[in-house]
């Protein structure tokens, strides 16, 4: 499986990015994570509020960018190179079903759950007792099989906000663990 992106690629800041980032923007604590910063736009948006942001991408060339605008960004696989422990992990995860990665920024395998599982896993083990993570995924992929697989990794689990767009529904979930 290919989890890398082509040099040039990297998730710039669209719609559901707009969207996602006016939903977090009044959330405060002492360390936030952004798995898949992209461009870095989300981390930015958390630097006001948290006294540590750091922002991870699975792309070398999306981390230099987001470094641009973000002191502590690391390239590595969502939160597998992390040891501390965060308040509110977000995501603007992979999740449309596809049968391979050929673009690392949307493609999220089978059903569109294999890599927000991924994810969701990895964040699980870098967040606090009672700590929040929110992510991002859509009527394309059967996001109710993905918040029932979130529920059973011991998530409390609700969607907090829905955004009609021309072909599909944006879903931001809240996943407190």
């Amino acid at each position: 499986m290919q989890n890398k992106l082509t040099k040039t690629e990297h998730y710039s800041p669209a719609e559901d990015t707009i969207f996602f980032a006016n939903y977090i923007e009044h959330e405060k604590g002492n360390n936030a994570l952004d798995i898949g910063t992209g461009s870095g736009y989300l981390a930015k948006v958390l630097l006001p509020n948290f006294d540590h942001v750091v922002a991870t991408d699975i792309s070398y060339d999306s981390i230099k960018i987001a470094h641009t605008i973000i002191e502590d960004c690391i390239c590595c696989n969502a939160a597998d190179a992390l040891c501390i422990d965060f308040d509110l992990v977000i995501c603007n995860m992979p999740y449309l079903p596809s049968d391979k990665i050929a673009d690392a920024t949307v493609d999220g395998l089978h059903e569109g759950l294999e890599v927000p599982l991924r994810i969701i896993k990895a964040a699980k083990n870098v967040l606090k007792k009672n700590g929040k993570m929110i992510f991002l995924t859509s009527s394309l992929a059967n996001y109710e099989k993905l918040l029932k697989l979130t529920e059973s990794l011991g998530f409390q689990v609700k969607i907090v906000a829905t955004k009609k767009m021309f072909f599909e529904e944006l879903i931001l979930v809240e996943a407190i663990k």
